[in-house]
């Protein structure tokens, strides 16, 4: 048992250094003291090398960054934190058992993980993402992580659901030999997704459709319940006795700039994936019902201008059941396929498809510092324009003009489909303390005393320094994407 008191300040007794993995700050409104963002460093920096080798402080460095796993952007915390003995039968407060004090630290502060999902921000913490992320949709299409392997058993798809056409675009079309404007574009053109008369694209539509795209969704999922109720011969409310529908999905970007879904789709018994699946479940039934959701679903949007707008997803919907659990010679979509595929996007948002930001701006001007398409300038430029008008202030364009107007949740899922990411997380911290203490000699099954943890953390700056970022570039050198393992 492992109790803890605060004292204005962020509890790390879940998450002990050396390793934290979380972070929140005691004063959320405090200005930052110090920021010390960097870009990679593409030669040693001798001096501050030299610097911190004649002080012996090299090698601590080394051990503290170490435990980034190659975070490039770690936030940085000044603070301490005091761990005393607690009496659980008197109450009474015992000696200290530990204690960190952060300027005592080779780097002078805390490091934590950014912990950013974005590419574009923090390839290790992407990759990370991206792996957990593999999992877990992995353990919903074969089992494992506290999911039945059972659930391999049940009737299983591959959605994919578009947006629909706001005007025509720079394309590869498949049943032409070249795109409309008469040009065969390579796939690295970055024309592709842009208009082909930038005057008449439906902007306006574009962002409002990426708006209510997650509120799409939702309608869609209750529809897809009715739709199989209905071919089941089935009311909405029996059917919650008979099956239950299991989905995790992810949000990619097109060239264009719009959203859209893929998504594996489950039909599992009343309770989930530890039921089977009534006999009439199949995964032809599924696709039938996912076909005339996706084709009935609508959400009504604004009335701008006496202009009343209706969202509905596009022509374009693919749907292919999961067949197998591993690769296979033929075309069959397989689990680990459907897994990497997923987990590939759920690292990427509108920079990666469209060139626009990955961060929030603050001012509309800051655009012209940026090095943005002319498309996705104008994307970004209507958010701005809609979000000051009073009737869509709801929907928050300006906080999410960076998003094009997309504002929801990149990866989702329903509860019974398999592990969360916190169950990862916490799992992998639990590893790393077990690992510190098998390092520090200590028995890492031995039942943990109780404690009063105290502790204050203020944030100081993210980053690191030109002499840390080539430290973390030759601690991770070897460090390469791929798939990973179970």
């Amino acid at each position: 048992m492992s109790r803890t008191a605060h004292r204005g300040g962020l509890d790390t007794a879940k998450h002990p250094p050396p390793r934290p993995t979380s972070i929140s700050s005691a004063r959320p409104n405090a200005r930052p003291r110090r920021s010390t963002i960097f870009a990679h460093a593409t030669a040693p920096p001798r001096t501050e090398l030299r610097r911190l080798a004649t002080y012996g402080q090299l090698p601590g460095l080394l051990r503290q960054l170490a435990t980034l796993g190659g975070c490039t952007r770690p936030i940085r915390l000044t603070g301490h934190r005091t761990e005393h003995h607690l009496d659980t039968t008197t109450g009474e407060i015992g000696p200290v058992v530990r204690h960190l004090d952060s300027t005592a630290l080779p780097a002078g502060q805390l490091l934590v993980r950014c912990n950013n999902r974005r590419t574009t921000r923090c390839p290790s913490c992407a990759e990370t993402y991206r792996r957990d992320t593999y999992h877990l949709i992995t353990a919903g299409l074969r089992g494992g992580k506290g999911t039945p392997e059972q659930v391999a058993t049940h009737p299983r798809v591959f959605a994919t659901f578009t947006a629909p056409g706001f005007g025509p675009v720079h394309n590869r079309p498949s049943g032409r030999p070249a795109c409309r404007c008469g040009t065969a574009h390579p796939a690295d053109d970055p024309a592709l997704g842009t208009p082909l008369t930038p005057q008449s694209y439906d902007y306006e539509a574009a962002v409002l459709w990426n708006a209510h795209a997650g509120a799409l969704w939702r309608r869609f999922s209750i529809y897809l319940r009715r739709e199989i109720a209905k071919r089941a011969g089935l009311t909405q409310r029996a059917f919650r006795q008979y099956a239950r529908v299991s989905f995790a999905k992810v949000a990619e970007y097109q060239r264009r700039g719009a959203v859209h879904f893929h998504a594996v789709i489950r039909l599992d018994g009343p309770d989930g994936g530890t039921t089977p699946p009534p006999a009439w479940a199949t995964a032809e039934l599924l696709t039938e019902a996912i076909t005339s959701a996706a084709r009935t679903a609508r959400v009504s949007g604004p009335v701008l201008d006496g202009r009343e707008h209706t969202f509905a997803f596009g022509d374009q919907l693919d749907v292919r059941t999961i067949r197998g659990a591993d690769f296979a010679g033929g075309t069959e979509l397989t689990d680990r396929a459907v897994a990497g595929y997923i987990a590939k996007y759920a690292t990427k948002g509108a920079e990666t498809a469209t060139g626009t930001l990955d961060h929030r701006i603050r001012l509309l001007a800051e655009l012209a510092h940026t090095d943005l398409t002319d498309h996705a300038r104008r994307l970004v430029r209507t958010c701005w324009e809609l979000g000051a008008r009073p009737d869509l202030e709801h929907l928050r364009l300006r906080a999410w003009a960076h998003m094009l107007g997309f504002r929801g949740h990149f990866s989702t899922k329903t509860r019974r489909y398999s592990t969360t990411l916190s169950t990862l997380r916490q799992a992998r911290a639990e590893w790393q303390r077990l690992q510190a203490a098998l390092a520090r000699g200590e028995d890492a099954h031995a039942p943990a005393p109780s404690t009063l943890v105290l502790s204050r953390w203020d944030y100081a700056g993210s980053g690191l320094t030109r002499g840390e970022t080539w430290l973390t570039s030759q601690l991770h050198a070897d460090r390469t994407e791929g798939e990973p393992s179970r």
